[in-house]
């Protein structure tokens, strides 16, 4: 019997699969004989019908029985052979290009009867099949329902076929991983007949046990390998955190907001977490504006006054300074604090580095250069890290395992995801959400303005900005493109300013990053008054003056993305304004998400509607991420098997049960790279 070992093996393994076919399936990302196993069937083609050349129709496969009757092989090179055959009804040519002589005269010998099966052509009032897909004298072996697969040029469809068929024959009989409970919801198939009825030609089903099996399959291995690092994280076993509420009510003093319940609810959960002697490995996710620094501000605080130094981590240098910023303000000087970014002068950073390693900074907030090599910590007791849901699971364990065993974690996003994501993409990490905003918060007033009303919007942002207030415009392109009719942010930038002349800036992905800093702190100091931006308006960042935003081409964008650029404005206490331009004639979906947009404010909702309309894998941010991309799975289409593989890694948890029936699977799938630290 085969192992494992043979399904995890390299593509090349495979008999018939040379170096030169290998390079053509790891185009298509195949790179193990499992690889090719999941890969599905694109479609089916029948072939079992035999069809009279004079009822031939074109550019549709057909199967024919025909007799060979001459031969054309040219002389001038580059020409293709051709066969010429016939039946009772008519003639067809066969033409061959790449094809050597005596190949053809070999399956194609004159006067025999033979079966041919390709596609249609017609060619100067002639039929005609290009390199037929199949020819043989037996019959039977044409007249089949065949799968097909996604090619790639220098692989045929044959030679797939043969290379796949041969491997389904020598598929393992793995001992079975799932209990009986499980396997009764899937009509009690085992994994092996799934994957053979998976490549069965007849199967289209999307709803058969055998698929729901393999699908369940996929997402118990991303949920069994975000199990076990939860396990390791928290295995060993670290010194508790000892503090008081004393600081919370001193905080508390200073905002000139009550904590919302979800807040307090957050910091329960991760106080509990910091007192207890298991290492935090917590995710805090909430919406633009629902109040996550300030938790983790709480947090770091409670770190300090057990004695511990706290790493913040923000994703930008504008960001970290705001973030500084805040801190400062709340904390005055009780507590020691350092700002390290990529702008901090050798000298400061020396000394920097000296004080942190010799307990002189309770608290170091930075960009992501706080956790290279050489920043030593003194005695590290809380890296957080903001806005990076870009980090995969390989990244978040290295970085839990560097802060040592008493150093918790705690990672901020703010892109609400619907809980099967959560599930999948976070897995590995406890949760807290903050759903609800502040009280002092308002929701934005979101309206819709075709582009013909552009003068109606421009008398609006005049009307704000001699109020006092300042304005994001944002614009999908940054030149003019003459393919794509989207308003560049150049262009408008030019326009605006005839009109708003030194009042306005411009800001967009090609600019430098100091330039782009600078124009930012001019307007988070009120120098400018409107701000034109493409997408690259930094989120997180506070600009509470900014009341008004305006997004041009609005049905260009996913609904999570515009609901994340609207959050760039109602930080402060005025009423706040979006408004999403769109040009005429709007597909459905994007009527829908402007509707969505302007109907509700919660990001949660806004994010369940934008994964079923454009699927999980394109929801902002998480293109580029470490997120699992299943071959099978949807969180979308099979959020009940989501369910039951999360009900199901409960128990295996609370039953404290053994994997070692899961390994396999686990095996198999393993998409974290990190099997050996965490089994």
């Amino acid at each position: 019997m085969l192992s494992l070992d043979y399904l995890l093996s390299n593509i090349n393994n495979i008999d018939g699969v040379g170096n030169k076919t290998a390079k053509l399936f790891k185009k298509k990302n195949i790179n193990t004989v499992f690889d090719l196993i999941l890969t599905l069937p694109k479609d089916f083609v029948d072939r079992r019908n035999l069809t009279k050349i004079n009822e031939l129709q074109i550019g549709k496969i057909q199967t024919i029985n025909v007799n060979v009757v001459k031969y054309s092989f040219p002389r001038i090179r580059n020409l293709p052979n051709r066969v010429i055959c016939k039946d009772d009804t008519g003639e067809i040519d066969c033409i061959f290009f790449n094809s050597f002589e005596g190949y053809i005269r070999k399956i194609l010998p004159l006067t025999t009867n033979v079966t041919i099966s390709g596609k249609i052509n017609y060619f100067r009032k002639k039929y005609q099949i290009i390199n037929p897909t199949y020819v043989s004298n037996d019959m039977n072996s044409i007249k089949k329902v065949f799968s097909t697969y996604s090619l790639t040029e220098g692989l045929t469809e044959k030679k797939y076929l043969k290379i796949i068929n041969n491997v389904l024959k020598r598929i393992p009989n793995l001992k079975e991983w799932h209990d009986e409970n499980i396997l009764k919801k899937f009509n009690n198939i085992s994994w092996k007949d799934s994957l053979l009825e998976l490549h069965s030609p007849q199967n289209s089903d999307k709803n058969a046990p055998f698929l729901k099996r393999l699908i369940f399959d996929e997402i118990m291995s991303t949920f069994l390998i975000n199990s076990n690092i939860r396990k390791a994280v928290k295995k060993n076993k670290k010194n508790r955190k000892y503090f008081d509420s004393i600081p919370l009510e001193k905080i508390k003093k200073k905002i000139n907001f009550e904590l919302t319940n979800d807040q307090n609810k957050a910091l329960e959960e991760i106080n509990k977490d910091l007192k207890s002697n298991q290492k935090m490995f917590r995710l805090l996710q909430g919406d633009v504006g629902s109040g996550k620094t300030i938790v983790a501000l709480i947090t770091s605080l409670n770190v300090v006054r057990s004695n511990y130094q706290v790493g913040f981590m923000a994703p930008t240098e504008i960001l970290a300074k705001q973030h500084y910023d805040l801190a400062k303000n709340l904390f005055g000087k009780t507590v020691n604090m350092s700002l390290l970014t990529g702008k901090t002068e050798y000298k400061e950073r020396k000394k920097i580095l000296n004080d942190i390693k010799d307990n002189k900074i309770n608290i170091l907030i930075g960009t992501h250069s706080l956790f290279q090599e050489k920043i030593k910590f003194y005695n590290l007791g809380l890296i957080i890290i903001d806005e990076q849901h870009k980090f995969g699971v390989k990244q978040r364990k290295k970085l839990s395992d560097k802060g040592g065993n008493n150093c918790d974690v705690l990672v901020m996003s703010a892109t609400p995801i619907p809980r099967t994501m959560i599930m999948t993409v976070f897995g590995d990490m406890d949760t807290s959400i903050i759903k609800h905003k502040p009280k002092n918060r308002k929701d934005i007033k979101t309206y819709s303005k075709i582009d013909t009303k552009i003068d109606e919007v421009i008398s609006f942002v005049r009307k704000k900005i001699n109020t006092g207030n300042q304005v994001f415009w944002v614009c999908p392109l940054i030149e003019e493109s003459k393919k794509i009719d989207h308003q560049s942010s150049i262009l408008r930038y030019e326009k605006l300013r005839k009109q708003f002349k030194d009042k306005i800036g411009l800001l967009h992905g090609s600019l430098e990053k100091n330039e782009k800093d600078k124009i930012l702190q001019k307007f988070l100091n009120k120098k400018i008054d409107i701000l034109v931006s493409t997408t690259v308006i930094e989120v997180g960042i506070d600009f509470p003056n900014a009341n008004v935003i305006v997004i041009e081409d609005a049905n260009k964008f996913g609904l999570s993305q515009l609901h994340q650029l609207r959050g760039r404005v109602g930080r402060g206490y005025k009423e706040s304004y979006c408004i999403l331009m769109f040009k005429s004639n709007l597909s459905e979906n994007a009527k829908k998400r402007i509707n969505i947009l302007k109907k509700t404010n919660d990001g949660f909702k806004i994010s369940e509607e934008d994964m079923k309309l454009r699927g999980y894998g394109d929801l902002l941010g998480f293109k580029q991420s470490g997120i699992p991309s299943f071959r099978l799975a949807d969180p979308v289409l099979h959020e009940d098997l989501f369910l039951l593989a999360e009900k199901e890694i409960k128990r295996i948890e609370l039953e404290n049960q053994n994997l070692e029936n899961y390994l396999p699977l686990i095996k198999m799938y393993d998409r974290a790279d990190i099997l050996n630290d965490i089994v």
